[in-house]
């Protein structure tokens, strides 16, 4: 990733590291310091589960861009909806229950 890929990072993205030693790690960008060549990251998911949950400092060349996922099933939503509680995302948590309950409602109707 070049500096130019740096700059394309933003606060809030989603990412996929490595830490120094190899471990993988999961979170979204807290901030970014230009001066330093890091970003700032919310561990959501780690190999080492002493991090979880931590935030910590990535090299941006250590850290790729998670692509924007298309929720297309009700178990990618409560994956979702999982990930929403433990980063305290309560925004995100009522949209989600609201596309599940909308999901449910369909199938409801569908069945009838």
């Amino acid at each position: 990733m070049s500096l130019n890929n740096y700059a394309i990072l933003k606060t809030g993205d989603w990412i996929k590291g490595k830490l120094q030693d190899g471990e993988i790690v999961i979170g979204y960008i807290e901030s970014l310091d230009f001066s330093k060549g890091t970003v700032r990251v919310s561990v959501i998911k780690c190999e080492a589960d002493e991090i979880i949950g931590k935030k910590i400092s990535i090299s941006y060349k250590q850290v790729k861009k998670l692509p924007i996922s298309k929720v297309v099933n009700k178990e990618q939503i409560l994956f979702l909806i999982d990930l929403a509680l433990s980063t305290g995302d309560e925004s995100w948590f009522i949209e989600l229950s609201a596309k599940l309950n909308s999901m449910k409602q369909l199938v409801n109707e569908a069945k009838q």
